[in-house]
């Protein structure tokens, strides 16, 4: 729950901010309200890049005793928010890595950082809100590679009865 507040604080902190111009150089900011739309419906995209840098420890490395992998590259993200004209919130969030890779630090073997990260919800009167993460740590040749799998999708009523709840999470070496 206490991740569903800090996005709906964001989605309402990103709908105030929508109708500001984005002045940092590498965001570019689309505007998707169209003449077919009312005056009160509108969406917006962020899409940005950024540098990351982590550590990551891979079980299943350096024969089975493990190593940490030290990554770095971009991350790719893309924020969009939809607001229609009868007031519903759609916000998506979309994360990829692109071009992050690294090396093991006990074996120097070398390692591609893959996967996505995708959350949607929406609010209205209540709140859904579904949450998927596949990171995968790939190393060279076979029965290395180190993948997670996450999947949290949740649903609050008008109440703000929580009415559905899954979560399902694996985390293994291939």
């Amino acid at each position: 729950m206490r991740r569903t507040t800090i996005l709906l604080a964001l989605a309402a902190l990103a709908a105030l901010a929508c109708d500001r111009p984005a002045t940092a150089p590498d965001i570019a900011v689309a505007d998707a309200a169209t003449a077919r739309s009312s005056s009160r419906a509108s969406a917006r995209s962020v899409s940005q890049r950024f540098p990351i840098q982590l550590e990551v420890f891979v079980p299943c490395a350096a024969g089975g005793s493990g190593e940490t992998v030290v990554l770095s590259g971009e991350l790719h993200d893309v924020f969009h928010i939809s607001v229609s004209a009868s007031g519903n919130v759609v916000v998506k969030l979309h994360d990829n890595p692109q071009g992050v890779g690294g090396v093991g630090l006990t074996t120097g073997a070398k390692y591609r950082g893959t996967g996505v990260t995708q959350e949607t919800f929406g609010l209205r009167v209540g709140v859904t809100d579904t949450f998927v993460n596949n990171f995968h740590i790939v190393g060279q040749g076979p029965g290395n590679n180190f993948v997670v799998h996450e999947l949290v999708h949740l649903t609050v009523n008008a109440n703000g009865e929580l009415t559905a709840l899954v979560e399902t999470s694996r985390v293994e070496c291939r």
